[in-house]
């Protein structure tokens, strides 16, 4: 059963898009901080000391230093949930307006969007911490990300209508309104204000990524061609503990040794066949299904029944 279960979560993130990749992560990483917290005893402890010790290596802090001391958490900050309402609404607001973004946007405009959005939401926190907060301070999670995802989906589609249960059809920017005044609300209580001032610097970078996507102007370029550079030099390692090519003997006097093309391209045993097959999952993750033309499918599909 857990085998069947992994290889469809394997065949989730390597075939869905970049909004299914994101949540899964999160679903992985909540997973494994939740039973770090149970098996050392932080989850039962009522004080909260042993819980802050284990977190704070993975969330962004006010002191600068450590931040500097542990470069990871810049990233590990906007993956991290432990309480299971705080997962379940990010990966439910993600899911619903980020499938807008990459629907109207394209799927590879979410990740940097997502990225950018939580690492501006962490600069907003770190200011706000070291200049209103008294005492050490950290936050960790999703939302201003999220948030960021949000915004720009208000920005490129305001009219874009959402189905809500009791309501009815409205649109979006209304709920993004709305999504904006709890945080600014929010802010002004005594609860959690870090991360109402996170999510608000979250939201600003998503407005200002979709209007400036509006000018001309791509911010997720850089982030974008770097991931490229980066899967290359990955690639090139396992490229080069691949075996060299091999030296094969024909023999003259063998007849009737030619297949068609059409064969060959039906063939699994083929090198044609399994080079475009190898083609069409790179461009799977790289781009995700969603850009795939009918005839790739096409083969994609054909491909699986004959395995």
């Amino acid at each position: 059963m857990f085998t069947s279960i992994w290889d469809d979560l394997k065949q989730q993130f390597n075939y869905g898009n970049m909004i299914t990749r994101i949540v899964l992560v999160n679903i992985a990483v909540f997973v494994i901080i939740n039973l770090i917290l149970v098996f050392s005893g932080a989850g039962r402890d009522v004080t909260g000391v042993m819980r802050g010790d284990i977190l704070q290596y993975v969330a962004i802090n006010k002191d600068w230093m450590f931040n500097l001391t542990h470069p990871w958490v810049l990233l590990t900050n906007m993956i991290v949930h432990v309480g299971f309402w705080h997962i379940l609404w990010n990966m439910l607001l993600l899911y619903w307006f980020g499938r807008i973004v990459g629907d109207l946007l394209g799927d590879r405009k979410i990740l940097p969007l997502y990225f950018l959005g939580g690492l501006f939401g962490a600069f907003v926190y770190f200011i706000f911490a070291n200049i209103m907060m008294d005492g050490p301070s950290y936050a960790y999670g999703a939302s201003a990300a999220v948030m960021a995802v949000i915004l720009a989906a208000g920005v490129i589609a305001p009219e874009y209508r959402m189905r809500l249960i009791l309501i009815g059809e409205v649109p979006l920017k209304y709920i993004v309104a709305a999504l904006l005044l709890i945080d600014l609300i929010g802010v002004g209580g005594m609860s959690n204000t870090g991360g109402h001032v996170a999510h608000l610097g979250g939201a600003a970078f998503g407005w200002f990524f979709a209007t400036q996507l509006r000018q001309g102007n791509d911010l997720s370029v850089p982030v974008n061609n770097f991931i490229d550079r980066f899967i290359n030099w990955v690639n090139s390692f396992n490229s080069a503990k691949k075996p060299g090519p091999r030296v094969a003997y024909k023999n003259p006097k063998a007849k009737n040794v030619k297949r068609s093309k059409s064969n060959a391209k039906s063939d699994p045993s083929s090198s044609s066949y399994q080079e475009q097959l190898d083609m069409i999952l790179d461009k799977i993750k790289q781009t995700g299904y969603e850009s795939l033309n009918e005839t790739e499918k096409e083969f994609l599909f054909n491909a699986s029944k004959k395995k």
